[in-house]
């Protein structure tokens, strides 16, 4: 049965393709150019006509017993025979492979032997046949009526680097020494260089020739992104990275770079890549063959896998150690960050909160008391006769004193407490949702310890301290801002104080 050609989904130029004005000057004045052999444009003459059929191909085809010749061992060929009947006459041949494909043979034919063959030019061609073979199995996997449309595209797709080469062939010998290996790269070097692209320059050059127009635009459009594009475009756009690889100097690394892209596109999910391989390998010697290309090298496809897939372990390896390490990196710090924000908050001597975070505190649970209609109770507590102690024991004792002071305080309060240094030897405790009654229980305790437990040893002998201590609590007043609440504890520590120190009082009583 004939390969139907459907119509590619790819939209057709609907006006004469233009480069810029300097290149394009260049491209029209070339005598160098590459030119089709007369029945190759015969060929092409045909298909410019919306209306011809396959008799009209086989006419023009048949004029020339070179092209009728090779289209027959095509269409015989395991490419596309599947073990019909031989085919005798050029009718049947264009009838089994397709019009597209068809012209696609007919202008390799003919482009293969356009102007010296360089080895870039070589490569090119091996590229274009490894493309061709490459799109059509995935058209036939995800888009089964355009796959001889595609492999005609992806044939033709670099067709752009021969006219360049011919107008410039110092100039592109630098440019396409690499061809395979870095391909992706030559469209920024060509716009550089001439201001365009070969995709760009091949779809000018096709339409000059007359190519229909639905092969001008996949030639136009045959380089750029995999994702959000129909899936014909996907077909012939990924066909040439395909081939890259295939053609690479290290083609399990290059396999393995393609996976990873195939993995981020949609709808790849049902691409087997050992399938599209093994089809490449089987087609590629015939189809060199039959387009006059020198064959491009075959590879042993399982170990290229396993290669592949040991290269891609080791991959995985690198980067889980990179993301462990990355990981480990951020954790420490984020430590290192929450014991900076923790020293911020934290006075350097006691370890209690500093008068800034204490502050910062008491106005956050001021203002959510009041939306909230909830208590809470502050205590302001003043070492006695500190002054003294550091005159008769000096400061280092003094601050001994402190540290120790801090250490009693912070274990004499609850979970959700708040204990600070305010200033020198004064302290202050937030205590959330408890009344004056609570924060009383909680310093008598504490002044209990106080008298029973010497805060430190002063050469052998135990060193007593005793406080002076304010409470003040949300229910007892009407306060209209946290400094109200902090003045009124610190006036119940000073009538302490006046009244002989070493004990507490509660504001309103």
């Amino acid at each position: 049965m004939p390969e139907v050609n459907s119509p590619s989904e790819i939209s057709e130029p609907t006006r004469l393709l233009s480069l810029p004005e300097p290149l394009q000057a260049q491209l029209d004045e070339g005598t160098n150019l590459p030119s089709m052999p007369a029945a190759v444009g015969r060929v092409l003459a045909v298909a410019r006509h919306p209306d011809a059929g396959l008799v009209d191909f086989a006419r023009a085809i048949e004029n020339d017993p070179a092209l009728t010749l090779r289209l027959l061992s095509l269409a015989n060929s395991a490419f596309y025979s599947r073990h019909q009947t031989p085919l005798r006459t050029c009718h049947e041949a264009v009838s089994r492979i397709g019009l597209d494909a068809t012209l696609a043979a007919v202008m390799s034919f003919g482009l293969s032997r356009t102007g010296h063959q360089s080895r870039h030019l070589m490569l090119l061609w091996q590229r274009a046949t490894v493309a061709a073979l490459a799109a059509r199995y995935l058209a036939q996997q995800l888009c089964p009526l355009h796959s001889g449309t595609l492999f005609t595209m992806a044939l033709l797709q670099d067709i752009g680097i021969l006219a360049l080469d011919a107008m410039a062939p110092k100039k592109t010998e630098r440019l396409y020494a690499d061809v395979i290996s870095c391909h992706s790269t030559l469209e920024e070097k060509e716009r550089v260089s001439f201001g365009s692209d070969h995709a760009a320059v091949g779809a000018w050059l096709a339409q000059r020739w007359g190519v229909p127009g639905h092969l001008v635009s996949g030639i136009q459009q045959s380089h750029g992104p995999l994702t959000s594009i129909p899936v014909e475009l996907l077909c012939l756009r990924l066909s040439g990275p395909i081939a890259d690889a295939w053609l690479s100097p290290s083609p399990a690394k290059s396999l393995v770079n393609l996976m990873h892209r195939l993995k981020l596109i949609d709808g790849m999910e049902s691409i087997s890549v050992n399938q599209l391989l093994n089809d490449i390998h089987h087609q590629l010697p015939a189809m060199a063959s039959l387009l006059d290309v020198t064959a491009p090298p075959l590879h042993d496809n399982e170990a290229m896998l396993q290669e592949a897939q040991q290269h891609l372990f080791k991959q995985t390896l690198t980067l889980s150690a990179r993301l462990d390490k990355q990981q480990n990196e951020m954790e420490a710090l984020r430590q290192r960050q929450d014991d900076l924000e923790a020293r911020s908050r934290q006075d350097v001597l006691t370890g209690l909160a500093n008068r800034q975070w204490l502050e910062e505190q008491l106005q956050q649970r001021f203002a959510l008391c009041q939306i909230e209609s909830r208590t809470m109770s502050i205590v302001f507590i003043d070492i006695d006769h500190f002054k003294h102690l550091n005159d008769e024991y000096g400061h280092q004792v003094g601050d001994k004193v402190l540290e120790r002071f801090g250490a009693v305080l912070k274990s004499s309060i609850r979970e959700g407490d708040l204990a600070g240094r305010y200033g020198g030897e004064e302290f202050l405790i937030i205590l959330p949702d408890e009344v004056a009654s609570d924060a009383l229980a909680m310093v008598e305790r504490f002044l209990q310890r106080l008298n029973n437990e010497a805060v430190i040893y002063v050469e052998g002998k135990p060193l007593y301290v005793t406080a002076s201590v304010g409470i003040a609590s949300l229910d007892d007043g009407q306060f209209d801002n946290i400094r109200e609440l902090i003045d009124a504890a610190d006036q119940c520590m000073y009538r302490v104080k006046h009244s002989g120190r070493s004990g507490v009082a509660v504001y309103g009583r």
